[in-house]
């Protein structure tokens, strides 16, 4: 019987399929507790939202100034759930996770390019350790996933209230590069404007949050280690 050469494409869809793990069960309670917090926002959204409205209004600007809302409820939220993430994970497993899967895949691409089959056999028998590895460290995130749409999901319940209740329909139409558009129209027939305004506005606030607040959480912690402490 004719063998795949260690490297070649077929070889790698063998290694990668006898490596396959099934969902471990917490990720799969993770999905289900997160689909449950989404249908109980879902269907509760104007009450949820009239009870945040006790705090947010102070950032409604009467409806006046709608954008300028969605920036600041996006700080808002994401501000709560990376704070929150990054302070129940281990950003120095994270960074080690992180440096071994680049170091591995350095070496992968290394290998194939100067056809060393002896070293490409080599780091294919790490796959299965890397792969449980990655798994664990996404487990452990999706583990997080319901803690933070405890606070991710209701405040997009509040941002439709505002959206529906505060702003005025000649507020609603706003400028964009693209030309004018309604925060209620309705794209590809199922997702409202404001959704992808707000969207474009937390990722990449939340992206920079993410990465100052893992820094410093990441010096405090290697400020303890060097200390000795646990």
């Amino acid at each position: 019987m004719k063998m795949a050469n260690p490297g070649s494409p077929e070889q790698m869809r063998e290694s990668q399929q006898q490596n396959m793990q099934p969902m471990p069960t917490s990720t799969l309670v993770g999905m289900m507790a997160t689909l449950l917090i989404m249908m109980v926002v879902v269907s509760f959204r104007s009450e949820i939202g009239g009870a945040l409205n006790v705090v947010f209004q102070y950032v409604d600007f009467n409806g006046e100034y709608p954008v300028l809302t969605l920036v600041i409820a996006g700080l808002i939220m994401i501000t709560l759930s990376t704070t929150v993430r990054s302070l129940l994970s281990d950003p120095i497993a994270m960074a080690k996770s992180q440096h071994l899967q680049s170091e591995y895949n350095a070496e992968m691409r290394k290998a194939r390019t100067e056809n060393n089959l002896y070293k490409l056999k080599k780091l294919q028998d790490l796959q299965p350790q890397m792969m449980s590895a990655s798994m664990e460290q996404s487990t452990k995130q999706m583990k997080l996933m319901p803690v933070t749409m405890v606070f991710v999901i209701p405040i997009y319940a509040w941002i439709w209230f505002f959206v529906s209740n505060t702003v005025s329909p000649e507020m609603l139409i706003i400028n964009m590069p693209w030309g004018d558009a309604n925060l209620n129209d309705m794209l590809l027939n199922f997702m409202p404007v404001w959704i992808i305004i707000y969207t474009l506005i937390s990722l990449p606030i939340g992206q920079l949050e993410n990465k100052i607040i893992n820094f410093f959480l990441f010096k405090r912690r290697l400020a303890k280690l060097d200390k000795g402490e646990a």
